[in-house]
């Protein structure tokens, strides 16, 4: 069974970096488009990265292209997300998931494709 399970939220001020992990078991990143996903209280869910593990097609949303970076590491079955120049508007809690999709950006603007998700990290942006 696929599990994901993030991790290396934390907080952190303006301007600042974290790096976040999802670990993947139960299954290889081959076949899987893996997605980061975030959400801010009173926000819907938003697809901000995704990755399609085969050959790291990626995609980024407009509010976090040229800060964050996906990337994977098939050996290890992980996937990672460097966040650099954080802003405060960043707050959420950050998910990974795990679907069966076409390309990176299917996973991320069709979430419902997604067919397992993680338990989710917080990350906190403030002085």
């Amino acid at each position: 069974q696929l599990q994901l399970v993030e991790s290396g939220g934390g907080l952190v001020q303006p301007g600042g970096s974290l790096r976040l992990s999802c670990a993947v078991s139960g299954r290889t990143l081959d076949a899987y488009v893996i997605g980061w996903f975030r959400q801010a209280p009173g926000k819907e869910r938003e697809g901000i990265s995704c990755i399609r593990s085969l050959d790291a097609n990626t995609y980024y949303a407009a509010s976090v292209k040229g800060r964050f970076t996906v990337s994977r590491d098939n050996a290890k079955n992980t996937v990672y997300l460097q966040m650099n120049s954080l802003k405060p508007e960043d707050t959420a809690v950050y998910y990974c998931a795990a679907g069966l999709a076409p390309t990176a950006q299917a996973l991320c603007v069709m979430s419902l494709i997604a067919k397992t998700w993680g338990q989710g990290t917080q990350v906190t942006v403030s002085s």
